[in-house]
Parts: structure tokens; sequence; C-alpha cells
């Protein structure tokens, strides 16, 4: 898996991005929870006349909140399933998937659990809406990447399309991802394409925006999956909150050259 550090992304790609996606878990956050630097590194982004789109595998619940409390434009959650646009003082919730039938998650994640019976359903479950998350490294283990793998392969037995992210893997029974969402998002909101766009990542469920966006970065910590399938085109030399923090000011400095 190769990727190119920062000092090597052309200028002509700094200068072409209007839009940053980025994911939540181990990209923004360090230990579980967003650093000041990476917080105000969103702040930077959105001062500067970005649009700003957390793409996460976290639940509707999460998106509300972040929407109502972060500065962002909007929040794509459940790996695509819904997008949260704030609207002056209010919160707009599209559907970009369609629910499950009544008690299909819930069996689902009963035949999942008896197959792995250490890992849970993921605590914040309870607020999702259209997908299942089972924890393999969030408050359970951690368990090693191949047995979230086996995870994966599992819920795809049972018919549902499924990711791993750094800490769940989760599923759900639809066509919907985060790359297919997040172009419908950039095109009916805001009227841009992946041309436009930059994301930044650290796990497999970012390898279908790795794969789109004009300029794809990862932070460094991303090199723990090193059989990862779609990898981005650049790495940060810092992991975590601290690698968006230097993604976010090397694109300031670029633009601002412009």
């Amino acid at each position: 898996m190769f990727m190119l550090s920062l000092q090597q992304v052309p200028d002509e790609l700094w200068r072409c991005v209007r839009a940053v996606g980025f994911d939540i878990d181990d990209t923004i956050t360090t230990d579980g929870r967003i650093t000041a630097e990476a917080y105000q590194a969103l702040w930077d982004l959105k001062s500067a006349g970005f649009r700003v789109l957390a793409v996460t595998g976290r639940p509707a619940g999460w998106c509300d909140m972040i929407a109502r409390s972060w500065p962002v434009d909007g929040v794509l959650g459940e790996n695509g399933a819904l997008f949260y646009r704030r609207v002056g003082r209010h919160v707009q919730r599209q559907d970009l998937g369609e629910a499950p039938a009544p008690g299909r998650i819930e069996a689902l994640a009963e035949a999942l659990l008896q197959e792995f019976p250490k890992m849970k359903v993921a605590s914040d479950q309870f607020c999702r809406r259209f997908d299942l998350a089972i924890d393999f490294a969030e408050e359970v283990g951690p368990f090693p990447l191949s047995e979230a793998e086996a995870l994966r392969l599992a819920f795809e037995r049972h018919g549902a399309k499924a990711k791993v992210s750094s800490i769940h893997v989760n599923g759900w029974f639809g066509a919907w991802d985060k790359a297919s969402a997040l172009q419908q998002v950039l095109r009916s909101h805001f009227d841009l394409d992946i041309h436009r766009l930059a994301y930044i990542g650290d796990s497999p469920n970012d390898g279908p925006l790795f794969a789109i966006a004009a300029l794809s970065v990862g932070v460094a910590n991303l090199r723990e999956f090193p059989e990862l399938l779609e990898a981005p085109a650049f790495i940060t030399a810092s992991e975590r909150g601290a690698g968006f923090a230097e993604f976010t000011a090397a694109l300031l400095q670029h633009q601002s050259l412009s």
C-alpha cells in the first residue's frame, strides 16, 4: 500500500478543493474524543468558506446533534443512509436509504452474536435507524482485524452489505454506501461534484470515497490496515486528530497562495 506525503500533493490539486469530507472516529478523534486542534481545524475550514461534511458510520441520533452543534454544513450518517443539513436555525433530515423491516436488524444481531459471542452490539445502536453496528474495538477487545473481517463476511452471508471501520463492523440491507450518498449530497445540496472534493479518513469503510475524491488523504493510522483494497493517494505524517489538523493546515496554506 503506497501513498505519497502531503508535501507531494500538486498545487493545482490543493487549489481545486471546495468541499472537505471527513470521517469521525480515529480521523478527527483521538482515544475516542475530538481533540482541540482537530475541532479548531473544522472551524478554520468553515471560516475559509469550504463546504464541511462529516461522513460517518455513526447513528442518526449522533448526526442530528453534530449538525446542530459542530461547524459543519451537514452530516452523512449510518454509512450513507441519511443526511442531516443545518439551514439557518433548523436541521433538515433526508433519508437516502430504506429502513429495514421490523425485527430484521434484531434477528441479524442475534444470529451474528451467536457466532461471535465475545463481541457486542455497539452502545450507540439505540439511536440507529438503518443499520446494525457490532463493536469489536470501542468498548470490547480490541479484537484482531482478521476477526472483524470474518464478521464482515458473516454479515454478507446473511444478505447484508457490510463495512469495517476502526471500531465497528456495520451492516445494512440496501445498496447505498458513503461514496454514492456523498456524491448525491454534493450535487443536490451544494452544486458540487467529486472534482472539487477532498476526503480524509482512516479505515476500510472510507475506501469508496478514497476511490472517487479528487484529493484523497488518509491519516497516518490508516497504516493499521495494511491490506486496504481502496487506499488514498496521500497520507499525513501524524495520526488521528493531529493528522486531520495537519491536512487542514496544508489545505489552507495552499489555498491562500492561489
